[in-house]
């Protein structure tokens, strides 16, 4: 077959699979009540499909478009350990460094069980650290609560990490490798933070805006001044949209969870990925990106690192509870398959988990 007519193939083949996942796909959003879905199919340097379909919010006839901002979660931190990494590339920080190095002058009300632990181990989820979740507190909130902190974000993080390291580690054995914490993320800022003399906020501006120009912003997308999504959480069975003017108390553990994307400027971000992946540098080196997604087993930087029937994959999910956010890098495919949803219950979850499938199935 000439060069041509597999070039044509692949082009009706590609719009052919194209039509019936987008029809797929919206029959999925109404059966499982979904306002809005975002997804897309990509390799290193290809756009396979991209589509934006639904609505901004159950109450308005705003029409989803690609340039609509979502609240991404969890996939935060991917974010947050590739803007420490550049940083470690650029002699600020070492994976190896210790916390208390970097804050010896919190050593003395800090529990000694935390000493020696390393950048690396707070990004991977290895330092021990209880499985804090912002402002909402511990699983069992009866018996800890966080305590008011005060001032700028920057200051209250501070004044959180401190609490932190007053608290029993959390355990960590063989059935235990790591405990998942948003709270790790956070002092692992912090170290970024005292090294540079920036806040997470400048940091962010820098690498993300100024840098890679990929506009994204922290906390919801702005729905009040402009169209734009709303996220949606569940009360009493029924859907209700969250105004982007809402506390969704996240001002602590930002770096954690709290920053909101549009759709085809993830794409850029996770080709970046993509191509480092394959051992090519770019804003960082190729060896850079082979640590952050493989470094570590079981939850590398930023990423949940498996390996299954001859395969591997980067994988991450995130939510607030009111926006929720799927990515699987298949890195023995070169593909990585997106999908952005504005809402969150066990009806978008089941959603989303079928789009995924039909999505890997069709590329």
């Amino acid at each position: 077959m000439s060069n041509f007519f597999k070039v044509s193939f692949f082009l009706i083949t590609s719009i052919t699979w194209g039509q019936k996942t987008l029809q797929y796909a919206d029959s999925i959003r109404i059966a499982k009540h979904i306002p809005e879905i975002s997804y897309a199919v990509i390799d290193d340097k290809s756009i396979f499909e991209i589509e934006a379909i639904g609505l901004h919010s159950i109450n308005l006839n705003d029409k989803a478009t690609l340039n609509d901002r979502f609240h991404i979660g969890s996939n935060t931190k991917a974010m947050t350990a590739y803007v420490i990494a550049k940083y470690v590339e650029l002699g600020k920080l070492q994976w190896s460094t210790k916390f208390f190095d970097v804050f010896p002058e919190w050593k003395q009300k800090s529990k000694p069980e935390y000493f020696n632990i390393t950048l690396q181990e707070l990004l991977s989820h290895r330092a021990g650290i209880q499985p804090l979740q912002g402002n909402a507190g511990f699983e069992n909130e009866e018996e800890i609560k966080l305590p008011q902190f005060k001032g700028t974000n920057q200051e209250k993080r501070n004044q959180y990490g401190q609490f932190v390291f007053t608290l029993e580690p959390a355990k960590l054995d063989e059935n235990m490798p790591f405990v998942y914490s948003n709270a790790g993320y956070v002092l692992a800022t912090l170290m970024l933070e005292k090294t540079t003399g920036k806040s997470w906020e400048q940091l962010v501006e820098k690498v993300f805006n100024k840098d890679l120009k990929l506009h994204v912003k922290l906390s919801w997308p702005e729905n009040q001044k402009k169209k734009d999504t709303w996220g949606h959480t569940f009360e009493n069975d029924t859907l209700k949209p969250v105004p982007s003017t809402t506390n969704n108390k996240l001002d602590i553990d930002q770096p954690a969870g709290d920053i909101n994307i549009r759709l085809k400027d993830y794409v850029k971000f996770i080709q970046l990925n993509l191509q480092g992946l394959k051992g090519e540098s770019n804003y960082l080196k190729a060896n850079t990106y082979q640590f952050l997604h493989k470094g570590v087993e079981n939850y590398s930087m930023g990423w949940f690192n498996i390996y299954e029937n001859g395969k591997e994959f980067s994988t991450h999910a995130g939510t607030v509870g009111t926006y929720y956010t799927l990515v699987h890098i298949d890195r023995t495919k070169n593909k990585t398959y997106i999908i952005f949803t504005n809402s969150f219950n066990l009806d978008t979850q089941e959603g989303v988990k079928y789009l995924m499938r039909k999505l890997k199935a069709n590329y």
